[in-house]
């Protein structure tokens, strides 16, 4: 008889692709405007100087807050929903990659590292220019200056404007850079998410089985997999924090080398300034991969074909 702890994963060739396709572009819209406001606050935590304008997660979120509204916490966010599209691309290259994957090796180990690294690959070449069209938009603040550009409205301290700072912000970097700007930092997000990726899909899995050996046989499998994302999540937060670090600056500050950006940061800050942002990044992480694995698992649960569904113990 099947042991129920066992954890039957849901690959490609089981899923209704609509329904997978449908229920994904809500969910992962639902999980961006819930984790927005920590992205943008970890981003000018990791931009600035010390800690010459924020003294923590906590104390920026008040400070946005105050300064600029609820609105302030989501500058750039209908930019970034642009990224919706790198999320369905990711997670079509990482089933489709598995599914390659499967055979030449059925270790479900390998097949997440190299289906996690490839599925980042793909996802960065989309979304690393509107990551940076957005992070521009999330560094706009009243008074003193973080980011290269700034829209017109705050180069007079005045309101920022409530249209056009996108347009604005677009025409700065090709001012500037010509479209390779557009690309800065690419490098540098592919050191950062490949391996972020990687790492979490392993992880993700590796905590996910244990905790099925520790749990009663009764219990749903979505709960050891939603306290087995978290964990995942920190382990490769704390791993890949570093090159984060760099690739923020890079992209913000405009700077061309990732080397020379990381000397500087070691010279001003110390080894310490490699893990700026990192708790707001795991506070993001923590409720926002609870709400993508269990999305992510119920998603595909809910896209399985239906011959299928009688078949898996959940």
């Amino acid at each position: 008889m099947e042991d129920k702890r066992n954890i039957q994963i849901i690959e490609w060739e089981h899923l209704d692709k609509k329904k997978f396709y449908v229920f994904g572009v809500a969910m992962t819209m639902m999980i961006r405007v819930s984790v927005y406001p920590f992205t943008l606050i970890r981003t000018r935590l990791q931009v600035q100087k010390g800690k010459s304008l924020y003294h923590g997660t906590f104390d920026a979120f008040i400070k946005i807050l105050r300064a600029d509204g609820v609105t302030g916490l989501y500058r750039g966010f209908l930019v970034n929903t642009f990224t919706l599209i790198s999320g369905q691309c990711y997670v079509t290259t990482y089933e489709l990659t598995r599914k390659f994957v499967a055979d030449y090796s059925q270790s479900n180990t390998v097949k997440s590292l190299v289906a996690g690294g490839s599925a980042s690959l793909v996802a960065q070449s989309i979304t690393v220019p509107i990551d940076v069209v957005s992070q521009h938009l999330m560094m706009q603040r009243k008074g003193e200056k973080m980011g290269r550009f700034q829209v017109r409205g705050n180069l007079e301290g005045n309101r920022i404007i409530a249209f056009g700072q996108t347009k604005d912000i677009i025409r700065q970097i090709l001012r500037a850079d010509g479209l390779r700007g557009f690309y800065r930092g690419y490098v540098a997000s592919l050191l950062t998410y490949i391996p972020n990726s990687a790492v979490w899909w392993p992880f993700y899995h590796f905590y996910a089985e244990q905790l099925s050996h520790l749990c009663p046989k009764e219990c749903p499998h979505i709960v050891f997999q939603a306290i087995s994302g978290p964990l995942a999540a920190a382990t490769a937060s704390i791993l890949t924090n570093p090159m984060d670090v760099i690739r923020t600056r890079v992209q913000v500050e405009g700077k061309s080398s990732i080397i020379l950006t990381f000397r500087q940061l070691m010279a001003e800050e110390g080894p310490w300034g490699l893990m700026k942002g990192l708790s707001a990044r795991i506070i993001s992480a923590t409720p926002s991969t609870i709400v993508i694995v269990v999305g992510y698992e119920s998603l595909k649960k809910l896209s399985l074909r239906p011959e299928l569904v009688d078949s898996r113990h959940w």
